[in-house]
């Protein structure tokens, strides 16, 4: 409710700122489940309606209505929480729709309950592994086997095998098998799992023989021909694969990893309409499932349709980009997948995690090179050398990679090695790819001048190096020389004028020249010439948006869409041109969109989302998104500034300080990014933080003034006067003609108590640069000095030439209520509304000033600031508070209380939920909420009457 009070401002100069269609099998059948029935302690007959509930709800998991069967447990659950089999089947049906983690929290809660734990040992074990929690089951005592009955014990050692199996553990896995054929030797399974183990060791006649003994117990099954096959296709034996294959899909007809498996040695094989039809069997068996989708790919590339193998992949990211990474990191040929997925549709950086996971589990495959490609273009320069070494030390004679090796080198400042590599790879090859491979891996390490020279070099000897003279343009238009950049696009659309995308380049090149007419021409031919790629249409879509023809630019883009209804770009692009025609609401939803349909990495949509709520004053929204945002990608830089920003606008700077540490870590050495963590830091209390993101800026560029400057503030706010003192005035002595060094010694006399000293040298600072933070301090000085009048005075002057200065008219409002002149305070916060009607800020503390004026005027007021920031703990304070001045007892309560819950630290508001205690007969509870409130300092506002309220209630 407070309406503020005066600070000096640090002295800142501005600077830049379900994964598969394969749900797991029931583990018991009906008439065990209903054994379970008669666990209940006794809850379920004192509440039938949740009986009956767990009973429909065992109805529908029979019919496989998981979202149902979900609903009627969630329900049962809000009747009573502690319903034992309620618990056990919500597991199961979670994990029967593909919601690992939930299922988990239930058998768990189930655990806790007192089930027993053979019921569910297994369920939960499976539940963990499809979270990619393998570890868990060979450390956690839950899934110890002593004192399970044989044939669950059994199970969960297989299990256990495959975990160990899954984290490298060989040895291990074969321990854990033995012991589960020790209990059942005529155990087919063991022998099936022991196939696999033994394939991943290359040791195909011990595979071969454990594929024999599961056969003289089972007899032939799918799952067991499949992995039979899987020997002779892993060993080199396509053909007998391929026969192995065809026998698994006698017995059964539908199986799906036979049909993949049979499908993709077609297309090695190139008999591509055998593979389509097995590819067309898996995606009507599984439409779920990511691997037939990327057969799809694959096929549709060699059919030269390049729309549909584009439509496949994104298929294949669709399904998998939705399950947390963690869930996949041991599942390797889904990792993979997505991996290549992502590459093969331009998303490099979607690409790049799902490969280095796969990169754990195969360091000298393919896939390490390629990721040191991705590695190279990000100029992540020592794990692209990493990841290189690893692919090397497996294929030496590759000279590409010895390419990209030695650009690794160069851009570490190791010419030498960097050079010999690089004579070692053209050795055996000296083609102009490797050339320009060279220059674009300098482009990638930062060394720009010396990677258009190479480029240029490339591209004059051989103009068909394309990639070279693509990236040429892109260089000249961010170096602004668009004349460089329109004669190289023009060469590229020579050779090849029906490339779309050497199009779109031209497009780009003649707007930056200035030819906003020929642009369009050119950006017309891209679209005609390939209708699905985004960049045209987009850039033209900017190029209507621009002309004020705004209805056009959504229509195109709203057509864009319908081809790629995931496109990331276009519904970001779609959002900006709503909001720029006055329809937030719908800009909303399509950057909700593309959050929907972001890579893992990509964080524009959401932070954009984030912006847009604060925009519209939409706080708690904003923070829902930021955390989503924050703990998707906790080792991203800008989703933890995000995070901190609006945790700081919600009044929760313990989360702010929290995600600023970690901000801090991951902005490194980089100036200004420390420069804007320090100064979150001090608006979140945590001066130690802000002054450690100073020195490490300091630290790297000695000479910021604007990280200098923002060390004097928190120098002065830690009680170092004498510091703060010798640092402003080294400033104000290096840059003797800046109003900075000014105003920084006014701050430090400020702190000091020398009013008249820091009044002189703020006004000083104000006459060399007149700004609105100048002026700030000033008035604040002229009114400690000489008094209100002076400060009103000196704020009128400067709004009658700039009446459009919201800060220096709310600071002149903010002046005006603190001095109880309420009804002048009223016209300027008025003023300040024709502008921004539904600034949740001023409409707060015109709330305030009403109150002392008209409190029955206040309230709708008040209402209408917490219509506009319903979850700013202060609005509803306000508008609490004012409700019970006009006798609106109970919901002032009710909202006095949430408030309070939001912010407990604020003793104000405790204060207020104590008067409204009070009145509603809660005394004892009023006297710990002021207790509360007053054991902190006495300087809050309210404070005497709270004391004078305790007081009261003592006797």
């Amino acid at each position: 409710m407070a309406l503020g009070q005066w600070a000096p401002c640090p002295r800142i100069l501005l600077v830049k700122k379900p994964l598969f269609d394969a749900p797991s099998s029931l583990r018991m059948g009906a008439a065990a489940l209903m054994l379970s029935v008669c666990a209940l302690n006794g809850l379920a007959a004192a509440n039938p309606k949740a009986a009956q509930m767990y009973e429909d709800a065992l109805s529908r998991f029979e019919k496989k209505d998981y979202k149902g069967a979900t609903i009627q447990l969630k329900n049962a659950l809000q009747i009573d929480k502690n319903m034992l089999s309620v618990q056990v089947l919500l597991g199961r049906v979670l994990l029967s729709d593909g919601q690992p983690g939930q299922a988990e929290v239930a058998f768990t809660e189930a655990l806790r309950l007192g089930v027993n734990r053979a019921e569910v040992i297994t369920d939960l074990a499976e539940s963990l592994v499809d979270q990619g929690k393998q570890p868990l089951l060979l450390t956690d005592d839950r899934f110890a086997t002593k004192g399970l009955p044989p044939g669950v014990r059994a199970r969960l050692l297989q299990q256990k095998a495959s975990a160990a199996a899954d984290v490298g553990d060989v040895r291990a896995a074969f321990k854990l098998l033995e012991q589960a054929r020790a209990l059942n030797p005529r155990d087919a399974a063991t022998y099936v799992a022991e196939i696999a183990l033994r394939i991943r060791e290359r040791r195909f006649d011990l595979a071969t023989a454990a594929a024999a003994k599961a056969l003289s117990i089972s007899g032939p099954t799918a799952d067991l021909l499949y992995q039979r096959a899987q020997i002779d296709h892993v060993s080199g034996q396509l053909d007998e694969a391929v026969s192995g294959y065809s026998e698994a899909l006698k017995i059964d007809p539908a199986h799906v990893e036979s049909l993949l498996a049979r499908g993709g040695l077609m297309v090695d094989m190139k008999r591509l309409p055998d593979a389509k039809r097995d590819v067309d069997a898996v995606v009507k068996a599984a439409p779920s499932d990511p691997r037939g989708a990327f057969l799809s790919a694959l096929l549709a590339e060699k059919a030269g349709d390049a729309a549909a193998a584009r439509t496949a992949l994104k298929t294949v990211t669709g399904l998998i980009d939705p399950v947390p990474m963690d869930f996949l990191k041991y599942k390797a040929q889904v990792l993979m997948l997505n991996g290549l997925a992502h590459y093969g549709l331009g998303e490099r950086e979607n690409a790049k995690p799902y490969l280095e996971a796969y990169q754990k589990l195969d360091p000298g495959g393919g896939v390490s090179k390629l990721l040191a490609q991705i590695l190279l273009a990000e100029g992540n320069i020592d794990a692209a050398i990493s990841s290189l070494e690893a692919y090397l030390r497996v294929n030496s004679s590759d000279s590409q990679a010895q390419a990209l090796m030695a650009s690794a080198h160069m851009s570490q400042g190791r010419p030498g090695r960097a050079v010999s590599v690089a004579q070692e790879a053209l050795k055996r090859q000296d083609s102009p790819e490797l050339r320009t491979a060279l220059g674009l891996s300098l482009l990638s390490s930062g060394r720009t001048a010396d990677a258009t020279t190479e480029l240029e070099a490339v591209y004059k000897r051989n103009p068909q190096q394309r990639g070279a003279g693509a990236t040429l343009v892109g260089l000249y238009l961010q170096q602004g020389d668009a004349k460089k950049a329109l004669g190289v696009a023009e060469g590229l659309v020579k050779t090849a004028p029906r490339d779309a995308s050497y199009q779109t380049l031209l497009g780009q090149a003649r707007l930056a020249s200035g030819q906003q007419d020929k642009a369009r021409q050119a950006f017309n031919t891209a679209v005609q010439l390939n209708g699905e790629l985004p960049g045209p249409q987009i850039a033209l879509a900017r190029l209507d948006s621009a002309a004020g023809a705004h209805e056009e630019a959504i229509k195109r883009l709203t057509d864009l869409l319908a081809l790629d209804e995931r496109s990331v770009d276009t519904q970001f692009e779609l959002a900006a041109a709503m909001e720029r025609q006055g329809r937030p609401d719908e800009a909303q939803r399509w950057l909700e969109k593309a959050v929907d349909h972001a890579g893992l990495r990509d964080h524009r949509p959401a932070i954009a989302l984030i912006d847009l709520h604060m925009r519209y004053q939409r706080a708690p929204q904003a923070l829902e998104v930021a955390k989503s945002l924050a703990a998707r990608m906790p080792q991203e830089l800008q989703p933890q500034l995000a995070l901190a920003r609006v945790s700081l606008r919600a009044g929760d700077r313990d989360a702010a300080r929290a995600a600023l540490n970690t901000a801090t870590r991951l902005a490194n050495f980089d100036p200004a990014l420390q420069l804007e963590v320090g100064l979150l830091q001090t608006l979140a209390g945590n001066l130690d933080g802000a002054a450690y993101s100073y020195e490490k800026a300091l630290q790297a560029q000695p000479d910021y003034l604007a990280a200098d400057a923002a060390m004097v503030d928190i120098e002065i706010k830690r009680g170092e006067p004498d510091k703060a003192d010798r640092r402003a005035k080294a400033i104000l002595q290096a840059h003797p003609k800046l109003a900075i060094g000014y105003s920084l010694t006014a701050d430090v006399a400020w702190a000091r108590g020398q009013v008249p000293a820091a009044t002189a040298a703020y006004e000083r600072a104000h006459r060399i640069a007149p700004t609105t933070e100048t002026l700030l301090s000033l008035q604040n000085a002229l009114r400690f000095r000489d008094g209100p009048k002076s400060a009103v005075n000196l704020m009128t002057q400067w709004l009658k030439t700039r009446p459009g200065d919201r800060r220096a008219r709310s600071a002149l409002a903010g002046l005006l209520a603190s001095t109880e002149q309420f009804e002048a305070a009223r016209l300027e916060y008025e003023q300040l509304l024709k502008g921004t009607p539904n600034d949740a800020s001023t409409l707060n503390n015109l709330a305030n000033v009403l109150l002392r004026l008209d409190p029955a005027a206040a309230v709708p007021v008040a209402e209408r600031a917490l219509a506009a920031a319903p979850g700013n703990a202060n609005v509803i304070d306000t508008l609490g508070w004012v409700l019970l001045q006009n006798g609106q007892n109970e919901r002032a309560l009710q909202l006095l209380r949430d408030a309070r819950l939001r912010s407990p630290a604020q003793p104000t508001i405790r204060y207020h939920l104590a008067a409204a205690l009070v009145k509603a007969g809660r005394n004892q509870e009023a006297k710990a909420e002021l207790q509360a409130a007053l054991a902190g300092s006495p300087r809050f506002e309210g404070y005497k009457e709270a004391q004078a309220l305790f007081q009261s209630l003592q006797q």
